[in-house]
């Protein structure tokens, strides 16, 4: 599961590439210390690659599907903080990935860190699918 503050925006794009990249190895969620919805600029970048998370949903930690868990990656400090942190059997990952939803300035700057959280993810996302892999 990836956990970020308020789901719709790393958690998201986390989770469209697992679900993309790792068909058959595993089960991607997501899930949020809050909801906000998808944030349109995180489907707009994903879509750019041919990956569309638009009907995935923002959703808040479900504690029965999180005990369920063999991995949980939270995507940011506030949800490293707050996300429960002794549950046993659970491996916990920390992918600290700065948040784009913050950033200002013209469209093209702002779209364009949308595209490096993006991209941070994919790199982790593909070296946490190899890590299965070779580990299973």
């Amino acid at each position: 599961m990836f956990i970020c503050t308020a789901n719709s925006c790393r958690s998201q794009i986390a989770e469209g590439f697992a679900k993309e990249y790792g068909k058959g190895i595993i089960e991607a969620y997501s899930a949020g210390i809050m909801t906000a919805g998808i944030h349109h600029r995180a489907a707009t970048v994903m879509k750019e690659i041919g990956i569309d998370i638009s009907k995935q949903e923002s959703k808040e930690i479900d504690a029965e599907l999180l005990l369920k868990m063999d991995y949980v990656i939270t995507l940011c400090s506030y949800a490293e903080t707050f996300c429960p942190k002794f549950i046993p059997g659970i491996n916990r990952l920390h992918w600290p990935i700065k948040d784009p939803v913050g950033t200002s300035g013209s469209e093209e700057f702002i779209i364009n860190d949308f595209r490096r959280a993006r991209d941070e993810i994919k790199e982790k996302v593909l070296e946490f699918i190899n890590q299965i892999k070779t580990s299973g």
